[in-house]
């Protein structure tokens, strides 16, 4: 798996993607620092994520906010997205849970997104192996197709795909440019993800499930 990337091909216009409405009214999540509102994006060039940091044709940055569709999905993609594939003693330290939050966002209005699913990825010319089953060594190359999706399809708000963290969930990606803060509304105070040293219900009850043990 580790070595899957590799064979990533550079993006050549045209790209035949797949583009998908992703409706109004829906509630994503997103686990972020508490000192940064629920719906901000990030314009840091600092990062290696899979989708970020990009950049445009112009090479200023495209601000960006990951968000995911199930809370579990928000806490496999940030606080347990180490959590190596194993039995045994996997330890994970409170320490990547201080100064976090879990927020819900509601979505204002339809949004257009790519679709990296794995039908549209066999269209786009792509396997799951080369693009979203990959380590954080292949995102170099991760994020070139990202900024190629950018730049041939203006009209285009996001990227969505399954979650490699969560494959019962999905993973979303948003173009700060072309999506605002006004068109994601706060649902309600965001959730510490530890009050006093106890990390919260969420993180307990999943790491439970990944037979992690919280380490100080």
């Amino acid at each position: 798996m580790a070595k899957s990337g590799a064979s990533l091909p550079p993006p050549a216009a045209p790209l035949n993607a797949t583009l998908i409405s992703w409706g109004s009214g829906r509630q994503l999540h997103r686990i972020h620092d508490a000192g940064y509102p629920a719906n901000s994006f990030n314009p840091s060039p600092r990062g290696n994520a899979r989708f970020s940091p990009i950049y445009d044709t112009s090479s200023g940055i495209i601000p960006t906010l990951y968000t995911e569709t199930t809370e579990d999905c928000a806490l496999m993609e940030t606080v347990f997205h180490d959590v190596p594939f194993k039995a045994g003693f996997k330890p994970v330290s409170l320490s990547k849970m201080t100064g976090k939050v879990h927020s819900r966002l509601i979505q204002k209005s339809d949004l257009l997104l790519v679709d990296l699913s794995t039908i549209a990825l066999r269209k786009l010319g792509l396997k799951r192996v080369q693009l979203i089953d990959t380590t954080k060594a292949h995102y170099p190359q991760t994020r070139k197709w990202a900024e190629a999706l950018y730049a041939e399809f203006p009209e285009v708000q996001g990227l969505r795909w399954t979650s490699r963290q969560d494959d019962q969930a999905n993973a979303i990606l948003l173009f700060g440019p072309r999506v605002s803060s006004s068109h994601l509304t706060i649902d309600g105070p965001s959730t510490p993800a530890l009050v006093e040293g106890i990390a919260s219900a969420a993180i307990i009850n999943l790491a439970i499930r990944l037979g992690v043990t919280l380490v100080d």
